[in-house]
């Protein structure tokens, strides 16, 4: 297996786009999205799937992308229509694509097939084997139960999805809202399952999505939503609308505040533990005691800033001796 490049590319706002609707194909490269993942499974009809496969190509091959990670999500591997999904496009916009977004994984082979695949159709096409990157769906409860496996299964794995509606269908959940809270139930019936997936993410170094708010009107639904696997440490959110992108990528990104001040741990830590700073092992930041601890803390969400483009408006001013 082969490492693919620069793994960790930001997804706070994954956009999905029917691969068989060129306008909706044309609007969304022009969208702020961080990913936009073209769609050849549930949002393609079964006898618009050949002739999307052909859209899809045309359109990463000849659109403007404008520095998002392109991705095409095909279908999963019970079905027939799956390896021609690959196939065709991977050979058609194999330079043009960044991943391929596989549903419905239930083990770490339906990874590992994906992955065999793909290194031919490089090999063959004379591409760099390895480039391409994978994001594994997790929509069922033996997807759930398997997902350490299923995030250990490739080097070329990037991602790690929540897929709520399916899920909720596959284990009697009692809701019709896809990523509401069901009826009944007085705590948050997604904690654990959210959490599953982040640990299995994290132990791999992958990142973490969660899937979709169906109420694409609702965004302050939306906001509440993606406000709990923010809070948990996921990297982003689907979002099916225009009206959530901004929601997606403010959410997922950190404030202005926090921000700064983690740049400001970052720098004050590096001049107290450096020579001119007294070679210490913790030090004072204001009010704050910080250690080697706070420093691991910031880098994540100095991490998310820079990845979001932010400009830092503070300063670090290293004491007087």
């Amino acid at each position: 297996m082969s490492t693919p490049v620069n793994r960790l590319r930001p997804r706070r706002s994954c956009l999905a786009v029917p691969g068989s609707n060129p306008r909706f194909l044309e609007k969304a490269q022009g969208l702020p999205a961080d990913q936009v993942f073209l769609d050849l499974e549930d949002a393609c009809a079964p006898l618009a799937k050949e002739g999307a496969r052909h859209t899809i190509v045309d359109v990463l091959n000849n659109g403007d992308w404008n520095g998002k990670t392109r991705v095409v999500r095909v279908n999963d591997w019970t079905t027939h229509w799956t390896y021609r999904d690959v196939v065709t496009v991977v050979e058609g916009a194999g330079p043009n694509l960044d991943c391929i977004m596989l549903p419905k994984v239930q083990d770490a082979t339906q990874v590992k097939a994906l992955d065999l695949l793909l290194t031919q159709i490089e090999k063959t096409m004379g591409f760099e084997v390895g480039r391409i990157g994978i994001e594994a769906q997790i929509e069922n409860a033996k997807g759930l139960v398997n997902v350490d496996e299923i995030a250990a299964a490739s080097d070329r794995l990037e991602t790690i999805i929540f897929g709520p509606a399916d899920f909720m269908a596959s284990i009697n959940m009692k809701s019709l809202v896809v990523g509401e809270q069901p009826p009944g139930y007085p705590a948050d019936a997604y904690h654990y399952i959210l959490m599953r997936i982040l640990m299995a993410a994290r132990q791999h170094d992958l990142q973490a999505i969660d899937g979709p708010y169906l109420q694409i009107k609702n965004v302050e639904g939306y906001r509440e939503v993606a406000g709990r696997s923010a809070a948990l440490g996921f990297d982003g959110k689907w979002v099916l609308h225009p009206g959530q992108v901004e929601a997606a990528n403010e959410i997922y990104s950190p404030s202005q505040d926090d921000y700064d001040h983690a740049e400001l741990i970052l720098d004050a830590y590096a001049f107290h533990t450096s020579e001119a700073g007294g070679r210490k092992g913790s030090a004072m930041l204001g009010d704050e005691m910080i250690d080697e601890a706070s420093r691991k803390m910031a880098l994540v969400v100095a991490g998310k800033g820079r990845a979001a483009g932010m400009t830092r408006t503070s300063k670090f001013e290293a004491p007087e001796a």
